[in-house]
């Protein structure tokens, strides 16, 4: 199992929800963490917990359908000289229900993409060479398993396009000591998920952080959350290094 004490994690939507979860719980494994959301702001409660549990932490903030945001907040990033070893794309965005989906606008694709799509490829694209110079890199993006809903067209295509572009950039890291696989929480009572979903939030663990932990070097696996639901971190581990 990947050791990842003293290294540093780069998680986005870090301010609540599952990636608050998630934050709390590579703390807990003593990494040091840069957190991400909207507002720089919304992430002092989340850094105060972390920093008590004996690590490292800093906020920084983007609205990741700008890209212009983005670019300066990986910027920022640099200028500080954090050496990013895992990512957790774990921000989206969820842009509306279309019942009436023959109407659904252009803007819930654009829109969709460049947050679910976009926002965390070029997150991948600016780190993942400087892992594979140090030999070591984790990257998790963050899937849906929504199918057969064209109310949600611009969210589900959104996350199939970024399955896609994470198992295809994932075909050429063989060997390099870095992977990147996908974690789909599952519907789960976040803001996002609202208030009728049939999972806890705190369910996702450690299932939605496992990819930071496997350390077999496969890449382009889909890890479903509440498949490891219960579970201990060795647990989780080892049933995911059995996954082809």
């Amino acid at each position: 199992m990947t050791e990842v004490k003293g290294r540093w994690a780069l998680i986005t939507g870090a301010s609540r929800g599952i990636g608050r979860l998630s934050a709390l719980f590579m703390a807990e494994q003593g990494c040091n963490l840069v957190l991400h959301s909207r507002c720089a702001e919304h992430c002092e409660s989340i850094l105060e917990e972390a920093r008590a549990k004996g690590v490292e932490a800093y906020a920084v903030s983007a609205e990741l359908s700008e890209p212009a945001q983005l670019e300066k907040m990986l910027q920022e990033i640099d200028s500080r000289g954090t050496q990013i070893d895992i990512i957790l794309n774990n921000a989206g965005l969820q842009i509306a229900y279309r019942t009436d989906y023959y109407k659904t606008p252009v803007n819930d694709y654009t829109h969709s993409f460049l947050v679910n799509t976009i926002a965390p490829m070029m997150i991948c694209y600016h780190f993942i060479p400087g892992m594979i110079e140090r030999g070591f890199g984790r990257v998790v993006n963050t899937t849906s398993g929504i199918r057969l809903e064209p109310e949600q067209a611009g969210y589900s295509a959104s996350k199939a396009a970024l399955d896609k572009v994470t198992v295809d950039l994932g075909s050429k890291l063989e060997g390099t000591g870095v992977t990147i696989n996908l974690a789909d929480p599952g519907w789960c009572r976040t803001d996002l998920g609202g208030p009728n979903a049939p999972n806890a939030p705190e369910s996702v663990i450690p299932g939605i952080v496992v990819g930071a932990f496997v350390d077999d070097g496969k890449s382009g696996r889909w890890f479903g959350a509440q498949d490891f639901a219960g579970m201990t971190l060795e647990e989780a581990v080892a049933k995911a290094q059995s996954q082809k």
